[in-house]
C-alpha cells in the first residue's frame, strides 16, 4: 500500500479512490446481471449515484462550514447515504467540528461510527487513529491502546507507534514510550516532532 506522510494525504487519497475507482470495484457483482445492456444500464446508474453523493457531500460540508445549522444537514446526509464512502468522510467532518468546540465525546462517537460503517481499510485505519487521539485526550488510555491495536496496516505503523508513545508517557511508562517513539522514527525519520518527543523523554523521566 502507498505510504502517506499526513492524514490529509490519506483522506485526499480516499476521495480520489471513490471518484476514480468506485465503479470498477463493483464489476464482479455487475457481471451477474448478464448482457451488455444490463451492464451499461447498471454502470450508468452507479455513476449517477456516485456523482449525486459527491455533490450532496460537498453541499453538506459547505453548510457545516457556513454555520452551526449545517450540523443537521451533515447528519441528514449520513442518514441518507449510510453505505457509501462519503458517509464516513462526513463523520470525519462532524468529528472535526466537535473537536473545534471541545466536545470530545461527540468526536469519539463520530469517529467510532466512521470506523464501523466503512468497508474501506484506509478510511477505517484513519478513523481509528483519530479516535485513539481523542481517547488519549479523554484520558481513556487503555481504550486508546485497544483502538490502535485495530490498525494493522504497514502504512500506518509510524502513526500507531507515535500514539502509543504518547499513551505511555501519560502512564509514565517511559521505557515503553522510548521504544514506541523509536519504532515510529524508523518508519518516518524526517518527523521532527517525533524527534522532540524522544529527546524530551529524559527530562520527563527525571522530572
Amino acid at each position: 500500500m502507498e505510504r502517506f506522510e499526513t492524514e490529509e494525504q490519506q483522506v485526499e487519497a480516499i476521495k480520489r479512490f471513490w471518484k476514480e475507482n468506485g465503479i470498477a470495484i463493483l464489476i464482479g457483482a455487475v457481471l451477474g446481471l448478464g448482457g451488455l445492456w444490463g451492464w451499461r444500464y447498471y454502470n450508468q446508474e452507479q455513476i449517477n449515484a456516485k456523482e449525486q453523493a459527491s455533490i450532496a457531500y460537498q453541499e453538506a460540508v459547505d453548510a457545516l462550514a457556513a454555520d452551526a445549522s449545517g450540523y443537521t444537514d451533515m447528519v441528514n446526509f449520513i442518514n441518507d447515504n449510510p453505505s457509501n464512502g462519503y458517509s464516513a468522510l462526513a463523520q470525519f467532518q462532524l468529528a472535526k467540528e466537535a473537536v473545534e468546540r471541545s466536545d470530545l465525546p461527540e468526536a469519539a462517537k463520530q469517529l467510532g461510527a466512521a470506523a464501523s460503517i466503512t468497508e474501506n481499510s484506509v478510511i477505517r485505519n484513519v478513523a481509528n487513529i483519530r479516535l485513539a487521539r481523542v481517547q488519549i485526550e479523554l484520558e481513556q488510555l487503555d481504550q486508546a491502546l485497544s483502538t490502535l491495536a485495530l490498525v494493522t496496516d504497514e502504512a500506518f505503523v509510524s502513526q500507531v507507534q507515535e500514539n502509543k508513545g504518547d499513551i505511555y508517557v501519560r502512564q509514565q511508562l517511559f521505557d515503553k514510550a522510548r521504544a514506541a517513539y523509536s519504532a515510529a522514527l524508523e518508519k518516518n525519520a524526517t518527523n521532527n516532532v517525533l524527534k522532540m518527543k524522544l529527546d524530551n523523554l529524559a527530562v520527563l523521566a527525571n522530572g
